[in-house]
């Protein structure tokens, strides 16, 4: 896969991604109800994480052959402690 296409790819999630936020807000607000709320949030904490994941992994295909495996390495264990860090 060509460098523009994984950096395409990687920005395509990352507004499909934007996109799900904000049709979540809005459904926030029709619902009206704290409980219906606290549940879309759930979820969406759940996507966010799958999309850094998703998107970093892209990123580090896209490097592949480029980078020594130690600096990809690296950036896979940065990313797991984000992943970690984040919950």
């Amino acid at each position: 896969m060509g460098e523009h296409r994984v950096v395409a790819a990687m920005a395509c999630l990352r507004a499909a991604g934007a996109v799900v936020e904000i049709l979540a807000a809005v459904l926030m607000l029709r619902c009206s109800r704290v409980a219906a709320a606290l549940k879309i949030n759930a979820a969406l904490g759940i996507l966010g994480p799958v999309v850094l994941a998703v998107v970093c992994a892209l990123g580090v295909s896209g490097l592949v052959g480029r980078v020594s495996w130690v600096k990809l390495f690296v950036i896979l264990c940065g990313t797991m402690l984000i992943m970690v860090g984040a919950r």
